[in-house]
């Protein structure tokens, strides 16, 4: 494909799976997939609410992007409360979690595909989510860490897998008693403090010695 026809552009993208779905085809394969079409319907109704749009949905993955942060991490959060809506409906043997990470990126554009580091690193940030929760990159936080409806726990830098630098996670709190609060941070800061200070620590015992 000649080079022209590729686009490039700065999105947030929103990745999501389902937890546990080899279990729940090895178990059932036609009802899976009939919930999953459900739940998949009622994700895409809230991106597209939120100003989104899903980009591929494969299997037990959904891939979408935004052009705002604060409308990815709504949506996000949205999803999540209405598929914990959806699993109080059903029998215990038919529920679905899902984990969801969030990016912003620099993405390549082919048709209504989008590639990039951007897409992979969204992807390895949702392994590290929680079933029916969401984390975020830091490029999302500094967009979103204002926002008052709900807090967030600063994870550290995770290294993820086929990316070369450490990424900066944080998990969103939708607990109503987390709102406006930003946990996690002192304590990294604090060992990154002690870090420092051991180094400098180290390099005047071996200054006199030199």
């Amino acid at each position: 494909m000649a080079e022209e026809n590729y686009k490039r552009k700065l999105t947030a993208i929103l990745s999501a799976d389902v937890v546990g779905y080899s279990l729940l085809m090895a178990d059932n394969e036609l009802a899976t997939v009939a919930i999953l079409k459900s739940y998949k319907e009622t994700m895409t109704s809230v991106i597209q609410a939120h100003n989104g749009r899903v980009v591929d949905a494969p299997g037990d993955n959904l891939l979408a992007e935004f052009a705002s942060a604060l409308d990815a991490v709504n949506s996000a959060v949205e999803i999540q409360q209405k598929i914990s809506a959806k699993n109080a409906e059903q029998s215990d043997d038919q529920q679905m979690q899902f984990r969801i990470g969030i990016n912003i990126g620099d993405v390549i554009h082919e048709g209504d595909s989008i590639y990039g580091d951007g897409v992979n690193v969204a992807a390895r940030i949702e392994s590290l989510a929680d079933p029916g929760g969401v984390c975020i990159s830091r490029s999302v936080f500094d967009h979103v860490k204002k926002m008052q409806d709900f807090g967030f726990e600063y994870l550290g830098e995770q290294a993820v897998k086929n990316i070369t630098e450490p990424v900066r996670v944080y998990r969103i709190l939708a607990d109503p008693a987390a709102a406006g609060k930003v946990l996690g941070e002192k304590r990294f800061i604090g060992r990154a403090s002690r870090k420092v200070a051991l180094t400098a620590i180290l390099a005047l015992a071996i200054a006199p010695a030199a």
